[in-house]
């Protein structure tokens, strides 16, 4: 590289270059002169020229929106607020005259009301049973029973069982049929049955002969079983004679068959209890308590019993 092409490389690099007074020439020409050490370089490596770069060019800044050429003034509202500059909204299309209104869509149809739970119907109350008649007596009565035929029952009966006690009795027993014992004797209630009765009574304040004891049916069934719907049909007008003739405070029904003849019902006895009915048509009141012979069989009920009469004294009290 000769001197004057080292200048012009480092001029064009912006390098000052200090040169002594010797090495320019009277003509204004620079005479190279070479240190040492750049001698030294020189002959290890030559210097390659230089490589010029090509310019880099800065990326342009973007153009602003076209709305924002200009910063909008802090009191006049941004240029997609004008309302003039923005379309006007689509209008819906002009209705003819007289044009025919389309009907309102019809609600949708309500579900139908669920069916109001209807209750079972009390079962029908039957009609009241009627004495054998107003005009029969005592006498009379007790003969109509001894002579009775119209049930098979008087095929197999010892004695009929009328009743016994106090015809003027303010308290009065029914029971449902005869037993072994009372067949044999003719009298209701006799035997261990008839005794644990007499202690009821007894505790509730009344003997034996204070009250009336009768039962539904005058003969003995079979077995002891229950009495049959046809043989009470036939046989209770005499109780219920008795009963118009006696005219009692109270009516203490003993056992399951007696009360639901009495009160003309199909409830168990245990719903029967501890409430007053009332017998129609004379409107006595009666109120219902467990057989005494059920009573032996189970000794743990006899409190019941026991609570029964005292409701059957509350109300022959009231009476």
């Amino acid at each position: 590289m000769t001197p004057e092409q080292r200048l012009l490389y480092l001029d064009a690099m912006g390098i000052q270059v200090w040169l002594p007074n010797d090495a320019v020439a009277a003509d204004g020409v620079v005479v190279e002169v070479a240190s040492p050490v750049e001698e030294a370089v020189a002959e290890v490596a030559p210097v390659a020229p230089p490589v010029s770069a090509p310019p880099v060019e800065s990326p342009a800044p973007p153009a602003p929106p076209p709305f924002m050429e200009e910063p909008p003034a802090w009191d006049e509202p941004p240029p997609w607020y004008d309302e003039a500059a923005m379309p006007p909204p689509s209008a819906p299309p002009p209705m003819a005259r007289n044009a025919p209104r389309s009907a309102p869509p019809s609600p949708p149809p309500r579900p139908a009301p669920a069916a109001p739970r209807q209750r079972p119907a009390p079962p029908p109350v039957p009609e009241p049973r009627r004495s054998v008649g107003a005009s029969v007596g005592w006498e009379s009565l007790e003969s109509m029973v001894r002579d009775c035929t119209r049930c098979e029952l008087h095929r197999s009966r010892t004695h009929p069982v009328f009743g016994v006690g106090d015809r003027n009795a303010t308290w009065m027993v029914v029971g449902e049929a005869p037993g072994h014992d009372e067949d044999l004797q003719g009298e209701p209630f006799v035997g261990r049955a008839g005794k644990l009765l007499n202690a009821m009574l007894w505790a509730a304040g009344f003997a034996r002969e204070q009250v009336y004891i009768a039962n539904v049916l005058k003969s003995r069934p079979p077995n002891n079983r229950d009495p049959r719907p046809d043989e009470v049909e036939v046989c209770i007008p005499y109780l219920l004679r008795q009963i118009e003739l006696i005219q009692p405070r109270v009516i203490l029904a003993v056992g399951r068959v007696a009360a639901q003849n009495l009160l003309q019902t199909d409830e168990a006895i245990g719903r029967l209890r501890g409430r007053v009915h009332t017998l129609r048509p004379y409107g006595i009141p009666v109120v219902a308590t467990y057989h005494p012979a059920y009573l032996l069989r189970t000794p743990s009920q006899k409190r019941r019993a026991w609570d029964d009469l005292k409701l059957a004294l509350r109300v022959h009290g009231a009476g």
